[in-house]
């Protein structure tokens, strides 16, 4: 049996932890992950990261309805989140570790190395006279990165493994560079105003390839739409999914004070399911006069 490192907060000992899991006396489910295997993982961990990162943010804006007790859980959360973050890193660390491709060292050293080198106002000579250049020398310096690995420059470089209303922002950031773009928030809202009218043609065809598309394009227009009020669309759904999801709950708890006060989960929610359009209307009316989220 594997011996416990004793210092668990020096980086050593998680590397150690996850090695030994990955051993001949390890776990199970961590000895058959591979790289390919964990990539939901890490996606799914990030998300989770920015759900918890942003419970944290609303407690610390001092929200009506937030305790001190709820900021404390939240930043336990975040840190919680944030290991198992670190975790998927250092978990395929061990995996190219062990084909022999490189080690977690190398990966500390290839982060320092670029964050030097992506700073050369910090750690050189180089002069900049604000975030402006920072971004056009950080450009430069990725240009030349690539270049020397030989890899041929992109038009326009946005991960495909991105939330799709994220890589839609990014597109636009990207094509705003080279002045592709929009130049006010009004006439980004023509666009939306067209593309909502063709997703409206589209429905009257009743042809579903054109509503998909239809659709794709009024996301994306809004997207931009976002990104020229200096909005991240991909937070700002996130945003109102959560406002949604608290107003809901607040409906059903305002139902059940009203109507079911005994009712279990299920047998609440199936009540209210049989409710007419206008019953339901009402609840949630009453739920934003008291809106709590």
């Amino acid at each position: 049996m594997p011996n416990t490192p004793k210092n668990l907060k020096d980086i050593r000992s998680l590397v150690e932890v996850v090695s030994h899991l990955r051993g001949p006396h390890g776990c199970p489910w961590d000895q058959e992950q591979t790289h390919t295997s964990l990539a939901r993982y890490a996606i799914e961990e990030t998300h989770e990261m920015v759900e918890a990162l942003e419970e944290r943010e609303s407690c610390r804006l001092a929200n009506k309805n937030k305790t001190p007790e709820d900021f404390a859980r939240a930043t336990e959360k975040f840190k919680d989140e944030l290991g198992d973050v670190l975790f998927q890193v250092v978990l395929h660390a061990q995996l190219a570790s062990e084909e022999q491709a490189f080690t977690f060292d190398d990966i500390v050293q290839n982060i320092s190395e670029k964050l030097i080198r992506r700073h050369p106002h910090v750690f050189g000579d180089t002069k900049v006279s604000g975030i402006n250049d920072v971004f056009a020398n950080w450009e430069k310096i990725k240009k030349s990165e690539k270049a020397s690995r030989g890899e041929s420059p992109s038009l326009i470089s946005v991960p495909i493994g991105l939330p799709a209303l994220q890589r839609a922002y990014t597109i636009g950031i990207k094509t705003h560079k080279i002045k592709f773009d929009w130049e006010t928030p009004q006439e980004v809202w023509l666009k939306v105003e067209e593309e909502i009218d063709e997703l409206k043609e589209a429905m009257d065809n009743d042809v579903m390839s054109e509503i998909e598309h239809e659709i794709g394009d009024v996301l994306f227009s809004v997207a931009q739409l976002a990104r020229h009020f200096d909005l991240d669309p991909e937070q700002v759904l996130r945003s109102a999914n959560s406002r949604f999801l608290g107003r809901f709950e607040n409906m059903i708890r305002i139902y059940r004070e009203k109507e079911m006060k005994s009712a279990s989960a299920n047998d609440l929610l199936e009540t209210f399911s049989s409710l007419s359009t206008e019953e339901k209307e009402k609840f949630w009316k009453l739920c934003k006069q008291s809106d709590v989220s």
